[in-house]
């Protein structure tokens, strides 16, 4: 069932006043799956391990990141690699990247099985158009990113309004962009993203009557409303949560099951 964001904003399905967006892949790897990854393609088995987690940690959202689900893809596809790896082009590799119609088969599957089990409205959180183009030329062994411009963001972000459509008639309650910069050293250096740059992208999600937000390593915009805000790794020993109209949260992968469960009852 479709539910709009601002709907998830004025009433939290957790009952908190404040929604939070809860990353909890590292710690349920850890922590639920004993060590082994997240399956993200295989929707049947993430769908198991999201009705684990989120019944424990009880989030307002249910995250789906396609970046993680697309690099899982990757390492069965020397073939789609060397593909990408093909043109030294600026923005080739995730051009062939995004064209995969089986890797996009993947991904709307997984969407779809999770929208249909899930309590929580789906947030699809997809790399930001600059993060995924450089990670897509690191990944076929094009390391230097120092000829990646703003301008090849904007090309970027036409490639992914193209391929969002293949999600437009899936459960999406907002599409979340990851523009982090400090997760991975193939980022280092990398210009930051401008969401008002990517019109392809914003038009395509008032299309779809999705919210739309970006995260980076330390903050939470939403396009066209008050900002929100990413709680600190801090949080979890601290307690402090800054303001914001909504939060995301990373649960760290070494966190111990009761320092976070009293943590998370911090937030109502």
């Amino acid at each position: 069932m479709f539910t709009k964001f601002d709907d998830v904003l004025t009433s939290p399905p957790s009952g908190r006043s404040v929604p939070l967006i809860l990353d909890h892949a590292a710690y349920g790897s850890t922590r639920i799956l004993r060590g082994a990854p997240v399956p993200w393609s295989e929707p049947v088995e993430c769908q198991s391990y999201f009705g684990q987690a989120q019944g424990l940690l009880r989030p307002d959202t249910t995250l789906v990141d396609i970046g993680a689900a697309y690099d899982q893809q990757l390492s069965t596809r020397p073939g789609l690699i060397d593909a990408m790896g093909a043109r030294s082009r600026t923005g080739y590799a995730l051009k062939t990247l995004l064209a995969d119609d089986d890797l996009t088969a993947c991904a709307t599957r997984l969407v779809e099985v999770l929208g249909k089990t899930s309590r929580q409205p789906v947030v699809l959180q997809i790399p930001a158009p600059l993060r995924w183009l450089a990670l897509a030329q690191s990944r076929c062994g094009k390391s230097d990113l120092t000829g990646i411009e703003p301008d090849h963001g904007e090309s970027a972000s036409m490639y992914l309004a193209d391929w969002l459509r293949r999600f437009e008639a899936l459960p999406i309650t907002l599409l979340l962009l990851d523009g982090r910069r400090n997760d991975d050293p193939a980022l280092t250096g990398l210009v930051p993203e401008d969401l008002v740059a990517y019109t392809p992208v914003v038009n395509a999600v008032e299309h779809y009557r999705w919210g739309l937000a970006m995260r980076t390593d330390d903050e939470l915009t939403f396009h066209g409303g008050a900002p929100g805000a990413v709680v600190p790794q801090s949080f979890w020993t601290d307690g402090i949560v800054p303001p914001g109209r909504a939060l995301f949260a990373e649960v760290p992968a070494d966190a111990e099951p009761e320092t976070v469960l009293a943590q998370l009852a911090r937030l109502h």
